[in-house]
């Protein structure tokens, strides 16, 4: 019988400790001082700097991709991506319902309205299924262009999101996007390290967004990433992140609306310094997986939840679904008072009041999950 006190018990031992125990946080073992420091005296603290690009090209090589573009947090590099792929004001842009607000928010900011679909109860993620419905019941192609038959606004993009590190069936997706003529945007912000059929999140769709908030796996306090196999897309996001100046030894002029987004070499010196821990910190973290899995393996009231088929999950924040909303709020109560942080799902996209009027396809999954899913402490241990 797994009591919500022998659950307590079972995290503290993980943890070793009886004080309080966080849902993740962060872990600075290696260089990080010793980079910063150099950053430091180097004077080059902004966004210039020889971390900022050294963070580039180390990124770009661990996750199997052409280029990568550093910004100053996770939604600004989806904002930017999103622009970079002509997301316009009065298009529409499919996503999931079922994620952090700065997926939607991202949207916004663009203009667009964003289209609530439902997801996948195994990966928790934007589900092939009900995208090829929705699809096949809502839309044409007009000249090439995605088209909403109700509303007759450009269906631009899609933006499935990698609930927890868990890929979702992105294969499909990328299938039904290019075959509907959408362009596809991957929100990794939470799945560094994860592959889907031996292939990095974030490299499957046009461009790809990682983020490096203080509660990710590797963190520079505030960061994030936008990654791309196009050399043009790649030169606009690097300009547009830099307000759009023009290179000159002196001189400033921009040549259009730019953002004020690029990553401050700071923050870079952090990042390189994590990425050299990311291999141990994955590591810990699947172990962590294995010992909650084994744990509530024989459970009746609690499901661990585990890496979909084909995929190898990072396990950025691992989960429990419960057995009914009821036992989801006493394990919330009864952890959280005895100085074990568990939290729930975000409230659905669609409930919130700004996104209310957005059309959502009913997100049956999407609510069930709501109801029952918990996560638990998942930083790493060492």
């Amino acid at each position: 019988m797994h009591t919500y006190a022998k659950i307590v018990d079972f995290i503290q031992n993980l943890y070793n400790t009886q004080d309080f125990i966080a849902l993740h946080e962060p872990r600075f073992l290696g260089n990080e001082k010793k980079y910063l420091a150099e950053c430091i005296d180097s004077t080059f603290v902004s966004s210039v700097g020889k971390f900022v690009t050294e963070f580039e090209e180390q990124f770009a090589r661990y996750v199997g991709s052409r280029y990568a573009i550093a910004c100053v947090n996770g939604t600004a590099a989806l904002h930017v991506a999103l622009h970079v792929a002509g997301v316009k004001d009065g298009d529409e842009v499919i996503t999931q319902a079922l994620s952090f607000v700065a997926t939607a928010n991202a949207i916004s900011y663009t203009g667009a309205t964003p289209l609530f679909l439902d997801v996948d109860k195994q990966t928790l993620g934007l589900s092939a299924t009900a995208l090829q419905n929705f699809l096949e019941n809502n839309a044409k192609i007009i000249n090439g262009k995605c088209i909403n038959k109700h509303t007759n606004k450009h269906i631009k993009a899609c933006v499935p999101m990698h609930t927890f590190g868990h890929p979702c069936e992105i294969d499909t997706i990328t299938q039904l996007c290019k075959e509907w003529h959408i362009t596809l945007i991957e929100d990794s912000a939470e799945s560094l390290g994860s592959l889907y059929k031996q292939k990095h999140t974030g490299c499957f769709g046009e461009m790809g967004i990682f983020s490096f908030n203080g509660n990710k796996i590797i963190t520079s306090g505030g960061g994030g990433v936008v990654v791309t196999d196009d050399a043009t897309l790649a030169h606009k996001l690097k300009h547009l992140t830099t307000t759009a100046k023009l290179p000159h030894k002196w001189e400033y002029f921009h040549d259009e609306v730019g953002f004020n987004y690029r990553m401050p070499n700071l923050n870079a010196a952090l990042l390189v310094a994590q990425m050299e821990q990311l291999e141990n910190f994955l590591q810990d973290k699947r172990k962590l997986a294995h010992l909650y899995k084994d744990f509530f393996h024989n459970s009746d009231t609690f499901i661990f939840v585990q890496e979909p088929k084909n995929a190898q999950s990072n396990y950025w924040l691992n989960a429990l679904t419960c057995k009914d909303k009821k036992t989801k709020e006493a394990l919330l109560n009864y952890t959280n008072e005895h100085g074990v942080m568990t939290r729930p799902l975000w409230h659905l996209l669609s409930d919130l009041p700004m996104f209310q009027h957005c059309y959502n396809d009913g997100l049956t999954n999407a609510r069930f999950l709501q109801e029952r899913v918990v996560n638990i402490p998942s930083g790493v241990r060492l």
